[in-house]
């Protein structure tokens, strides 16, 4: 894989992470559960520690570093918003569409893994992949909680 490739796989790992920090958030102000709040923005501030990390890499490979998430980002973004504006922001509402999110990390990060990416990049790429699905494992359990809940 050249340098450009390596880049583009970068930042679209970027678009990826800052989508992840900016839905997080959102659902963090939109949840009515302050333990799910903090959880919520904790996983926010991961992260943008992750987009923080490659963005350092491609600089490093001599790129230009992804600074906004994806237009699709945005869009689910808005339909989180919706979503809770509709159903009165409720919890398990909220975390269904947090936990569709993650399925979209979660292979961003899979397609990256499937590329032939340099080995010091893989063991970051990698590392993150772990992190995203922590994130998703946990975001599902408590979706499921939230729906034996009701």
């Amino acid at each position: 894989m050249n340098t450009d490739d390596v880049i583009s796989t970068l930042n679209n790992l970027i678009k990826t992470s800052i989508d992840g920090e900016q839905g997080f958030s959102i659902s963090a102000e939109n949840v009515s559960d302050p333990e799910l709040k903090a959880t919520l923005s904790e996983r926010a501030h991961r992260c943008a520690e992750g987009a923080r990390e490659l963005q350092e890499q491609v600089r490093r490979l001599g790129g230009d570093p992804s600074m906004g998430g994806s237009a699709s980002g945005a869009m689910h973004r808005t339909w989180t918003n919706v979503k809770a504006a509709i159903t009165g922001k409720d919890d398990r509402a909220i975390m269904e569409e947090v936990e569709r999110g993650e399925d979209v990390a979660v292979e961003s990060y899979k397609k990256a893994l499937n590329t032939d990416l340099p080995e010091d990049i893989r063991a970051i790429v990698e590392r993150q992949y772990q992190g995203v699905r922590e994130n998703h494992d946990q975001m599902r359990q408590i979706r499921d909680r939230l729906r034996g809940a009701s």
